[in-house]
């Protein structure tokens, strides 16, 4: 399968002071619908290994066209202010765009 359309999204999350893990379970349940996308390859939760307040999620999506239904889905748009509770502030997304490598 050819990467040279494929769109990624590194998320740095911030939870409010000890959230992290009811953050992480609102995230989580994201899954069920994630894994109906099917332009949707990765969407992968992690915790930072040194700050308790910090998640990140990877993402990578077949094209730009799989990530933009993805962020304009109804589910997304809803399951949205449902994190507002468990959040630091605002995430900050990071676009790439994979050159290659194990996984792609």
């Amino acid at each position: 399968m050819s990467i040279e359309n494929r769109v990624g999204v590194v998320a740095k999350i911030t939870a409010a002071p000890g959230k992290r893990a009811e953050l992480a379970a609102a995230l989580m349940t994201a899954q069920d619908h994630v894994a109906k996308e099917s332009g949707t390859i990765h969407y992968i939760l992690n915790e930072d290994a040194v700050d308790e307040n910090l998640l990140w999620m990877w993402e990578m999506y077949t094209d730009q066209d799989a990530l933009t239904a993805h962020m304009g889905a109804q589910w997304f748009k809803d399951w949205g202010p449902s994190l507002a509770p468990f959040m630091g502030g605002r995430p900050e997304l990071i676009f790439v765009k994979p050159l290659g490598g194990k996984g792609c």
